[in-house]
């Protein structure tokens, strides 16, 4: 193929700050219904007017509280995404059960319409098929055929994945027909391997591609002792590693999440970062970091120390 990039395929336009409700479902701690109030609704005042959920964020609970929540948040419509692949299975009590891989087009049309219950609407903007990159074959036979079904009736306006496996992403976008895709952690200041299959592919097919896990589950956002990153406690020399990144940020007087939130956006085929927020303080202090100006100085000086590749640099000024 030659030419540059295709067009997006997205029918509408995804705001460049979004909001990841993983942490208003329990992740790591609870967070309460004040709690959750509150950052929807700092979220909505702060500009943050994308915002994606999941039935596994707390077994259903961010999407609930969404759907009780959003109704009264301030301003438009926020763009909102969900996640399919994966059915929620209580106990007879009612409390939360197991979660089961299920990408049956019935069990997509179940799991969609149990979010839309939940969010009390009646579709959504974006349905991503979530962390489908040990399902394959489920992908082709059935689920795939569903979600663009569901996209033909009206129940969601674009289509997708989600996930933080670079490899199986990048050969999903490229075989199916997909509007956008959430890759997570994959692309930050530590961790550059989105940029080698995942965003060429991306660029090349006209896929939108929102990115989450800036911070690598917390590390970059505050890289002291017991922080986590990538789901599990970091290990030393990673620790090492996201401080000397802070250390140069301070030396330009940056605090070290504006440069980990606006990396990123470097690349042009990135149309959205998603931050995880847990209380309105935490939504005040990323809103603020999103803005904060970075000198072109300080990311040629990361550049020189590996933090940021050269060519999205290059390509920049180009």
């Amino acid at each position: 193929m030659t030419g540059g990039p295709a067009a997006n395929r997205l029918p509408f336009t995804l705001p460049r700050l979004g909001l990841g409700t993983a942490p208003l479902g329990g992740l790591f701690e609870e967070v309460s219904d004040e709690e959750a109030a509150a950052t929807l609704e700092a979220a909505a005042e702060g500009g943050m007017s994308y915002i994606d959920t999941a039935p596994r964020y707390g077994h259903g609970l961010a999407e609930r509280r969404l759907g009780g929540l959003l109704p009264a948040s301030a301003g438009a419509a926020p763009v909102i995404s969900t996640k399919a692949g994966w059915l929620l299975r209580p106990r007879p009590d009612g409390s939360p059960g197991e979660v089961i891989t299920d990408w049956t087009e019935r069990g997509i049309r179940e799991s969609l319409e149990s979010s839309l219950a939940r969010l009390g609407r009646s579709s959504v903007d974006i349905l991503y098929l979530h962390d489908p990159e040990r399902f394959p074959d489920e992908i082709r036979r059935t689920a795939y055929p569903a979600v663009r079904r569901l996209r033909e009736e009206g129940l969601v306006k674009a289509i997708g994945f989600g996930m933080n496996h670079c490899a199986p992403l990048a050969s999903y976008v490229a075989e199916f027909e997909v509007d956008v895709v959430l890759v997570a952690g994959r692309l930050s200041l530590l961790d550059h391997d989105a940029l080698t299959e995942v965003l060429p592919t991306c660029a090349r097919t006209g896929t939108a591609v929102v990115v989450g896990g800036v911070f690598n589950t917390g590390l970059l956002a505050d890289p002291t002792p017991g922080a986590m990153f990538n789901y599990q406690p970091a290990p030393a020399a990673s620790l090492e590693r996201a401080r000397q990144c802070r250390d140069l940020c301070e030396a330009y007087e940056v605090p070290l999440p504006a440069a980990a939130i606006q990396f990123p956006l470097l690349h042009s085929a990135v149309d959205s970062v998603v931050l995880g927020c847990r209380s309105a303080a935490e939504v005040t202090a990323n809103v603020a970091a999103a803005r904060f100006p970075v000198p072109d100085e300080l990311w040629q000086r990361l550049a020189r120390a590996g933090f940021v590749p050269e060519r999205l640099l290059e390509e920049r000024v180009g």
